[in-house]
This record gives C-alpha cells, structure tokens and sequence, in this order.
C-alpha cells in the first residue's frame, strides 16, 4: 500500500508540474538567421511569394489563395500540411510588407498561433535573413506541452532557412 501511495504522489505531482506549465509559459520566442548570396530585392521577392514556400518546406502540399489585396498586407492563404498522414489546413495571412525591409506573417491552425516576423539587411550581394517566432497554443493542454517542444519548432525554423537558402542560391 505504501509503494501504491508513492507512485500515485509522484503521478500527481508530475501532473501538476506539466498542468503549471501552461500557466507560467505562455508563449514561445526564438530567433533564426541566414545569409543568402543574392541582392535584396531577389531574397525579399522569393520570401514573400507564398506559392514558393513549397520549395523549401517538404511537408506543404499546397497553397490556396483566399484574398489577395493591392499592397499585399491583409492577403490571405490556406496551407495544407502534410503530417503523420494526415492533412492538416491553416490560414496564413500576411500582417506587414515593407518591400526589402520587413515582413510579418501570421499562422493559425492546428492549435498554433503563430506570428513570423522576418527582418532584411543588405551588405552589397548579400542578404542576412533574420526570424524572429512568437508561438502560443489556443488551447491549454497544447499550451503546457508548448516548452517541451520549442527546440524542436526552433530548429525546424532554422532548417526551412537554410533550405531556403538554397533554394534562392540556385
């Protein structure tokens, strides 16, 4: 009976420590950078098109015009992931676009917000590329789960830089 109590105290323990974490972590931060071999208006131009992200993230199947506006900001898109099988739809719309200089995106769906803000400096042919990720769960079991899983949402960031690095280098 004492072995059945000490188990059951560490299981609620556990328990209240993951439960905890959704109320102290709110939100994930990181940062990614790259530099790309190409002037500005060319890595700025390849980012900003929403059709290209299928170029450097394998696992987008397709991307659906929902609005398109004159400026671009407040354009609209459906993207269908791919994911253990299953495909998976979120919206993503486009906050900021400052040609050269800024752009913010803002993802939402399978229980992700998500808001991308990308920076673009120039130094001649070259373009540094810097990410930087605000990620918050919609729902509070996600949202505890939430710093269990930022290095792996970080690094996955960091690999679609670096592909798209490649992919704007051909």
């Amino acid at each position: 009976m004492k072995t059945v109590k000490i188990v059951l105290g560490i299981v609620i323990a556990l328990s209240v420590a993951f439960l905890a974490t959704g109320f102290i972590i709110n939100e994930l931060v990181y940062t990614a950078e790259v530099s790309v071999e190409k002037p500005v208006t060319e890595v700025f131009d390849l980012l900003s098109t929403p059709e290209n992200i299928k170029q450097w993230a394998p696992e987008i199947k397709e991307v659906r015009t929902v609005k398109k506006t004159e400026n671009n900001e407040g354009s609209s898109y459906d993207i269908v992931v791919e994911s253990q099988g299953q495909e998976i739809v979120s919206q993503m719309r486009i906050k900021t676009y400052v040609p050269n200089e800024s752009l913010v995106l803002i993802y939402e769906g399978g229980g992700l917000f998500k808001k991308v803000s990308y920076r673009f400096s120039s130094n001649s042919n070259e373009t540094t590329v810097t990410q930087e990720s605000k990620v918050r769960a919609t729902s509070f079991i996600l949202g505890c789960m939430l710093p269990f899983v930022q290095s792996k949402l970080q690094v996955q960031d960091e690999q679609y830089l670096n592909a798209f690095k490649e992919y704007s280098e051909k």
